[in-house]
């Protein structure tokens, strides 16, 4: 997500907004279930919910974050 914020500082690139595509938790349990996916250290759409708050001040350019799910 701080690449958002890097990227928008750079002189060749302008950011308006940044989107930001996760998959959801139950989405990472059933991967896991089915084939054996690991998705340990993996971020889900709750965790970004949860730590976004807490960089607002470290990034500027608004983020749009989609979480996918089965």
């Amino acid at each position: 997500m701080l690449k958002f914020q890097v990227s928008s500082y750079s002189a060749l690139d302008k950011i308006d907004v940044g989107v930001y595509i996760v998959t959801r938790s139950n989405f990472q349990r059933t991967m896991k279930s089915a084939y054996q996916q690991n998705w340990e250290g993996s971020l889900s759409f709750e965790k970004v919910k949860r730590y976004l708050p807490h960089l607002k001040s470290a990034i500027q350019v608004p983020i749009y974050v989609i979480g996918l799910d089965v």
